[in-house]
């Protein structure tokens, strides 16, 4: 598992997973799967987009997805 953190990349309208200074996931499209660690425990959930444009994470209830821990399988 590679853990790093949800960025929004502005240049390309989507979420990114950052992993170091230079190391990125590459840009999430709708349905990626991976987990997130919220309430002090690792949930799995995935990435979507709403029909209001906005991005949303299933089964995490937040507002605010920059910041947030991350971890996913290395591709």
């Amino acid at each position: 598992m590679k853990q790093g953190t949800l960025i929004y990349d502005r240049e390309t309208g989507r979420y990114d997973i950052r992993f170091g200074l230079n190391d990125f996931y590459g840009g999430l499209h709708c349905g990626e799967c991976f987990d997130v660690f919220a309430g002090g425990k690792w949930k799995p959930t995935r990435i979507e987009m709403s029909f209001e444009q906005k991005w949303y994470l299933v089964g995490i209830k937040t507002d605010k997805l920059d910041g947030l821990r991350v971890r996913r399988h290395d591709r």
